[in-house]
């Protein structure tokens, strides 16, 4: 089974400034439709999708199993909770799409995601929401 992106994904992930051999990170990734074109577009990079709903992410893993060479995983974690294990390399950009805590429908969650997030990316690491035309970067206070 597949899942086809709507418009409205395509058009954020087309937006997104990828390259080749980057580690991003998506918050909220649901069933991983849009963490699948990230990875298609960073090539030998790294994608890590993470939601807070364990059947989001028993879907997303199931759904990634048909590609083989992507470098894609996805962790079952609240975002205000979401931390590095041990050794773990930073990521160069992490994106969000309809998360609550990111576009004001929850603000003092969104404080505590947004210091998870900026300990999570490095120090040139950028962040996106939906909150624009198609994205809004949102600058982080380092």
């Amino acid at each position: 089974m597949t899942l086809r992106p709507s418009p409205r994904i395509a058009a954020f992930v087309a937006a997104l400034p990828l390259r080749p051999g980057m580690r991003i990170l998506e918050i909220g990734c649901g069933p991983g439709v849009a963490a699948r074109l990230v990875a298609a577009q960073v090539g030998s990079g790294y994608v890590l999708g993470i939601d807070r709903s364990a059947k989001a992410i028993a879907q997303a893993r199931q759904l990634v199993e048909e590609l083989v060479e992507a470098r894609i995983e996805f962790r079952h974690v609240a975002a205000e909770e979401f931390a590095l294990f041990p050794g773990e390399p930073r990521f160069d950009l992490a994106f969000a799409m309809r998360v609550g805590a990111l576009d004001n429908r929850h603000p003092d969650t969104g404080v505590r995601v947004l210091a998870r997030i900026t300990d999570a990316l490095t120090p040139t690491g950028r962040l996106f929401t939906d909150g624009g035309d198609p994205t809004h970067e949102v600058l982080l206070e380092r």
